[in-house]
């Protein structure tokens, strides 16, 4: 073979070589490293010592080449076959294998689908037909609709409701029935601004206007939001928390005009306003403001104010996702299902954040029961069933509103000692345990839990 075996000692492919009875009698220091061999002790056995099921043995059947179709696993190692006849003046005298270690490759793709299926798990949602369908919303979406659809031209907008009800999503379903109906063009932006995310006031009010250099510390010549909303929707989450701002906004709303902060010159601007809080913005925002965006405005219930009904519509919307999201990034047929105990205890948890949470907690316990990719294989069909242990402990039984005690106002009773433990180890503080009693008609400071969660 001459200089041959020095040159494919030196690729970075894995090389071997049988005779027609599968012995080897050729092997390059990649593929004896791959089975942690010297070469000298492969060669003259059967190939299936190392690699019982070599792509070799069907090539040597059928003296057919077979190429990249076939992984094989030698663990942990992982690789991608080619395998070839040997003819020689039309006498078979064998086959050989050219192969390549695949497995950092194939971890780093593992990766990025999963991180493909999670964008698609938790991206916000832009198909919304079964969004409006779903009890509460439907009356709330005929509202929001008039917004931007009546024949007086489109409106500004409030949306209030507790964290993770879905504001978000509404802002987008009027923003994509704008476009649906032409008041805004096809192509009009959709931005989105927490503007409780800044830690003051000056910094949210240069991202929402734009600033010229110089117009605080630091601060540089820059594109506000309404800028980069002109012709669209700018959604204004948070939106109490610009405080003394506010009457920046309200000339924008009644003007169409605004300056950057520390500017003198004023840019048109034509942007349809939704504003959203946690809060009540009736008692938040200036007076005026309020009476511009108010005159839309829309409360999104908690998963706690809905019916059993809409809340099911949620679960299996949320394992349809999930289905959908692994036929996108693996081409399987994934079927969901839950017992009926763990359909009761995700349907009747209490969820501090909302729908986000509940969508949470049903994708952690579809993980939960869910396969390992390497125990997959060739399955293009797999059923998943995820009963009760797969649920996080947390929610994993409904929360009952402590008894309030009548004779002894702020006493912390037996039930309120679980209710806040529940509360504690959902991650809540003392002041949203607080808040969370007084939805139950419950007073009780929040320093006193503190106190009962230091000592206990």
């Amino acid at each position: 073979m001459g200089i041959l075996p020095g040159v494919l000692d030196h690729l970075n492919d894995g090389v071997n070589v049988v005779d027609a009875d599968g012995i080897l009698i050729y092997v390059n220091e990649i593929s004896a490293n791959y089975v942690n061999q010297t070469r000298g002790s492969m060669l003259g056995r059967p190939i299936t010592d190392f690699y019982p099921d070599a792509v070799l043995l069907a090539v040597l059947q059928n003296r057919q080449p077979i190429l990249d179709k076939k992984i094989h696993f030698v663990p942990p190692k992982k690789y991608i076959v080619n395998s070839y006849p040997i003819f020689y003046r039309g006498e078979f005298l064998g086959a050989y294998s050219i192969f390549q270690d695949i497995q950092e490759i194939d971890q780093l793709n593992s990766k990025i689908k999963h991180l493909e299926m999670q964008v698609s798990l938790n991206k916000t949602e832009f198909d919304y037909n079964h969004v409006v369908h779903m009890g509460t919303m439907q009356e709330i979406y005929k509202k929001a609709k008039k917004i931007v659809g009546s024949l007086g031209g489109p409106r500004h907008s409030i949306i209030t409701g507790e964290s993770g009800t879905g504001k978000t999503m509404l802002a987008n379903l009027i923003y994509h029935y704008a476009k649906e109906i032409g008041v805004i063009s096809k192509n009009a932006p959709f931005i989105e601004i927490n503007c409780a995310q800044f830690t003051n006031p000056d910094i949210a009010a240069m991202e929402i206007f734009g600033s010229v250099e110089g117009a605080f510390t630091g601060s540089k010549k820059k594109k506000g939001l309404f800028e980069q909303a002109n012709g669209g929707v700018l959604f204004l989450d948070e939106a109490h928390t610009i405080e003394n701002y506010q009457s920046l906004l309200l000339k924008a709303i009644e003007s169409g005009k605004i300056r950057r902060i520390g500017d003198t010159r004023e840019i048109d601007i034509n942007v349809i306003i939704i504003a959203a809080s946690t809060k009540n913005l009736h008692e938040v925002l200036l007076p005026e403001l309020y009476q511009r965006l108010g005159q839309y405005e829309m409360y999104l219930p908690s998963l706690r104010e809905r019916s059993l009904e809409e809340r099911e519509q949620l679960l299996q919307h949320f394992i349809r996702k999930y289905e959908n999201a692994v036929w996108e990034t693996r081409h399987i047929r994934y079927h969901v299902l839950f017992t009926p105990e763990a359909k009761q205890a995700v349907l009747n948890a209490v969820y501090p954040r909302n729908i986000r949470q509940m969508r949470d907690v049903i994708n952690y316990s579809i993980d939960a029961s869910s396969p390992l990719i390497e125990d997959i294989g060739e399955k293009k069909e797999i059923t998943t069933l995820v009963g009760l242990e797969h649920i996080p402990f947390a929610i994993s039984e409904q929360e009952e509103p402590p008894a309030v005690s009548a004779e002894q106002p702020g006493k912390i009773t037996p039930q309120i000692e679980n209710f806040i433990r529940q509360q504690h180890a959902l991650g809540n503080g003392p002041r949203k345990i607080s808040k969370r009693l007084a939805e139950t008609g419950i007073s009780l400071p929040y320093y006193k839990i503190a106190y009962y969660l230091k000592t206990h």
